[in-house]
């Protein structure tokens, strides 16, 4: 199994940036398809951005596109997501995935692993 876990939130305004972190610990040998997902009061959890095992190909939902970078750094079993001019409507809690099924797609949650989570929330 792998461990994950979540840094870097925190209450920005609109318009501000954060970084936000995922440290994984554990079987970290093994080879994961990563990704960030958010779920908002009342709502459901969601995708926000993807990244293959290498690193060479990253996702993203289209209301984060061109605002949000995802990337990781395997040598350090770390993955990073920075986020650029926040909404109000980022407002919600980040998770960390790690995807062990190489070849399923990004967004499947199926039988992965899950930080605890940490808060993001955006004033206007």
């Amino acid at each position: 199994q792998v461990q994950l876990e979540e840094s870097g939130g925190g209450l920005v305004q609109a318009g501000g940036s954060l970084r936000l972190s995922c440290a994984a610990s554990g079987r970290t040998s093994s080879r994961y398809i990563m990704g960030w997902f958010r779920q908002a009061p009342g709502k459901e959890r969601e995708f926000v951005a993807g990244v293959s095992w290498s690193g060479a190909t990253t996702y993203y939902a289209d209301s984060v596109k061109g605002r949000f970078t995802i990337s990781r750094d395997n040598a350090k079993n770390t993955m990073y997501l920075q986020m650029n001019t926040l909404k109000p409507e980022d407002t919600a809690v980040y998770y960390c995935n790690a995807n062990p099924n190489l070849g399923t797609p990004v967004t499947s949650t199926e039988n992965t692993y899950w930080g605890q989570g940490t808060q993001v929330t955006v004033s206007s």
